[in-house]
């Protein structure tokens, strides 16, 4: 069997002590983020939200040709983990619109440093083992 790459001296054998005595979040917590982020549905809407200010439900239904009562859910469900927050407007502007949705700093950081580097390091082995070379 292979071996796994090399391993900091400090990684310690427990998943639970991963994480300072004082993490402001429990590792149950960054597992359901990572659960919540692992849907297609939720995934693309962190990454639009992240590659913006802020987004309508109304702009994200557009984008993403999704209905209204799917994309809802999916955006309560980001919103419970706290990868995503939402803004509400006092008043509506003048298309009616006053929820607007954006990326926290934890759906940017777990898009960063998770999926997206997860899909940079395949372009990276693609390349590297690319044997088409003219």
């Amino acid at each position: 069997m292979g071996t796994k790459h090399t391993r900091v001296a400090d990684d310690p054998d427990d998943p639970d002590d991963l994480l300072p005595a004082e993490s402001v979040l429990s590792l149950e917590e960054y597992l359901e983020m990572q659960a919540a982020i692992g849907n297609r549905t939720r995934f693309e809407i962190v990454y639009r939200l992240s590659r913006t200010d802020e987004l309508t439900p109304t702009e994200l239904e557009s984008l993403m040709e999704i209905d209204d009562s799917t994309l809802h859910y999916h955006l309560n469900e980001l919103r419970d983990v706290g990868l995503i927050e939402k803004r509400v407007r006092t008043e509506r502007d003048s298309e009616g619109l006053y929820a607007y949705y954006r990326a926290t700093i934890l759906g940017d950081v777990i898009l960063e440093h998770g999926v997206e580097e997860l899909l940079r390091r395949e372009w990276a082995f693609s390349e590297a083992y690319d044997s088409s070379e003219d």
